[in-house]
């Protein structure tokens, strides 16, 4: 998927979900460790700098690869798009690390779309997506924490192409 995404828009970075790398890292440590190891992961993606991060995944690895070899390994796997966040301010970060917005958005799109068997022609797909998204959007009720800061750094970086 990331590939296909960077194709279609080359000036994409891809930022893979930082939660869902914690969770399935955990799946595999019995629940009387879970706090310690994941303690020991907020310290990677919790750094403050990218040498940071690859200092605190060296700890990890120490610490845990004997009893938990598949944890270090799979995020240095996935490290170019884990870390990317490190590219980008901390207002930016806390928005982007997480990918849940963006799932629960195509989770109700993919809902609303099963529904339906087949469409006549494009207009009627996207009119279904327009009024899904309109029905999404209501829902929204809280705001993204830290979403004006993270904006302004949007802007800063990004300018021509965020709208204003």
């Amino acid at each position: 998927m990331p590939e296909a995404i960077e194709a279609v828009f080359p000036q994409t970075q891809v930022q893979l979900c930082i939660v869902h790398k914690v969770r399935n890292s955990l799946k595999y440590v019995p629940w009387k460790e879970r706090k310690t190891v994941a303690a020991d992961l907020r310290a990677i993606y919790g750094a403050a700098t990218l040498a940071e991060a690859e200092h605190a995944l060296e700890r990890f690895a120490e610490r845990w690869d004997t009893k938990y070899p598949t944890i270090s390994p799979s995020w240095l796997a996935d490290w170019d798009r884990l870390m990317v966040f490190f590219d980008y301010p901390p207002a930016i970060r806390r928005v982007i690390y997480t990918t849940n917005a963006i799932e629960s958005l195509n989770y109700t799109l993919r809902k609303r779309l099963k529904t339906r068997g087949v469409f006549p022609n494009d207009e009627s797909l996207v009119k279904v997506l327009y009024l899904a998204l309109q029905q999404v959007a209501k829902k929204w009720t809280r705001p993204i924490r830290d979403w004006k800061a993270a904006l302004n750094q949007f802007v800063i970086l990004f300018g021509e192409r965020v709208p204003v």
